[in-house]
């Protein structure tokens, strides 16, 4: 599956995580009228813009952005469920499971051309 994972893939792996760190972190901003948490998520944001447009650098457009927010919408709810006791219905992990295998899918079928 992962043969060839390019830079692209790489960048675009990290700008997920990034993601999941600060959409984690929103709820504690309050509004972004708490400095410290405001703080932690504009870096983190920046970083993931950041280096979503680096692997946009090798890879579509359309693929490299459904597949960061794929990332993204994964992490924070599975982060939802294991540390904010959110619930873990059954069908809210298929539809997670869903995303999950559109985002291999995405991997799967995207060739990367240099823009």
């Amino acid at each position: 599956m992962f043969s060839g994972f390019s830079s692209g893939w790489g960048f675009l792996l990290c700008a997920g995580i990034s993601e999941i760190c600060y959409a984690a972190i929103i709820p504690r901003t309050q509004g972004f009228t708490r400095l410290w948490p405001s703080l932690y998520c504009a870096v983190f944001i920046i970083i993931s813009l950041y280096l979503l447009s680096l692997a946009m650098r090798t890879l579509p457009v359309g693929t490299a952005y459904a597949v960061w927010v794929g990332i993204g919408a994964v992490g924070t709810a599975i982060y939802g469920i294991a540390v904010l006791n959110e619930p873990a219905h059954l069908a809210r992990l298929a539809c997670l499971a869903l995303i999950v295998a559109g985002v291999i899918g995405l991997k799967l079928v995207s060739v990367s051309t240099p823009l």
